[in-house]
């Protein structure tokens, strides 16, 4: 005999399980939700946020790199990631001096780099042996360096920022340009110091016209130059056009024919980039890059205009660490001296 079951009793078990199937996906569906969570955070939206700034660390100069890291994180409220590369001899130290230092605080990668990738690329000149060093190089090769992200600023040493630099990382790429640089001629004010110190600003300084190579590009001599000093760069379109691959062009066919090692601006790292991107480049906001600091111990800038500065870059000979230079104040400003003892200042008292 089957029991008689009521229609209410049925009505009942109905919602007890229908109770019991919502509670359990919503107990099952936490781990789901943390997990979307999760990828969101990795989101490209939340990465751009990133500002990756390169700074190299050289041998002899490290104080050059804390100076500017310091500068750069001083003025921001941005979320900087610093990618500081050196070589495998230096990379401890730098390491230990942020980490012993009010640096400690940043976010910051050390990247090492490897000189062989230059073997057989780079003339030697004796007229300016530190401009070979290895280092002045990883500009050439930022998509080696750098993998996750699709824009990125790259930063000479000898620099210092008073600016925000997430105002330089919002600079505006033209579609196709796969770096912003700064012209030479872009800052009325600064022509009086480059005609005193006979500072070079056109291709001519730069290039050597004498050589067909060179007359075969179809640059006019006069045509203002840039300094890569300071880049804000697109990986993707780098990648795309193979600009690392073009710049080892010509660095391979300078070797082999001298085309600007040896003329008067002295740019090795600088020449090829100016092949390479001539009339295919952004540009930078001229105050975000203040340059010819160190190129006489005698020139100078007018104060009013140096605090307006959002970027100063002691390009040249003399740098702020050293004596005789210009402007050592607003440089030592942001230095934070070696816990190791290892780099000292010179000073005419020291």
């Amino acid at each position: 005999i089957v029991p008689f079951v009521s229609v209410n009793q049925i009505l009942l078990l109905l919602l007890v399980l229908t109770v019991c199937a919502i509670l359990y996906n919503k107990v099952h569906q936490v781990p789901l939700a943390l997990k979307n969570e999760t990828v969101d955070l990795e989101s490209p939206e939340e990465m751009e946020e990133e500002i990756p700034v390169v700074i190299c660390a050289a041998a002899g100069r490290m104080g050059a790199a804390v100076a500017a890291i310091s500068s750069i994180y001083s003025n921001t409220e941005a979320n900087v990631l610093f990618y500081i590369v050196g070589l495998k001899t230096t990379i401890p130290h730098i390491r230990k001096w942020i980490e012993n230092s009010k640096l400690k605080e940043i976010k910051f990668k050390v990247v090492e780099f490897n000189p062989m990738v230059l073997k057989g690329k780079i003339r030697q000149d004796a007229s300016r042996p530190e401009l070979l060093q290895p280092l002045n190089f990883v500009r050439f090769y930022l998509p080696l360096l750098i993998q996750k992200h699709e824009k990125v600023i790259y930063l000479d040493d000898d620099v210092i920022v008073q600016g925000d630099i997430q105002e330089l990382y919002d600079t505006k790429l033209a579609p196709g340009h796969a770096a912003a640089f700064s012209d030479d001629c872009d800052l009325p004010s600064t022509h009086e110091m480059i005609r005193s110190v006979g500072m070079q600003n056109t291709y001519m300084g730069f290039l050597d016209y004498r050589k067909q190579a060179i007359r075969d590009l179809g640059i006019s001599p006069s045509t203002c130059s840039f300094n890569p000093g300071v880049i804000v760069a697109n990986m993707t379109e780098w990648k795309h056009q193979r600009i690392t691959k073009q710049l080892e062009k010509w660095m391979q066919r300078n070797v082999e024919e001298n085309l600007y090692s040896s003329t008067l601006g002295g740019g090795v790292a600088t020449s090829p980039m100016l092949i390479v991107f001539y009339g295919k480049h952004s540009s930078i906001n001229p105050m975000w890059h203040i340059r010819h600091l160190g190129w006489s111990p005698d020139a100078r800038y007018s104060e009013q205009f140096l605090q307006e500065a959002k970027l100063l870059h002691w390009n040249g000979r003399y740098k702020p660490w050293d004596y005789p230079s210009v402007h050592t104040d607003l440089w030592e400003n942001w230095f934070i001296p070696d816990p190791s003892g290892k780099f000292k200042l010179t000073r005419p008292d020291s």
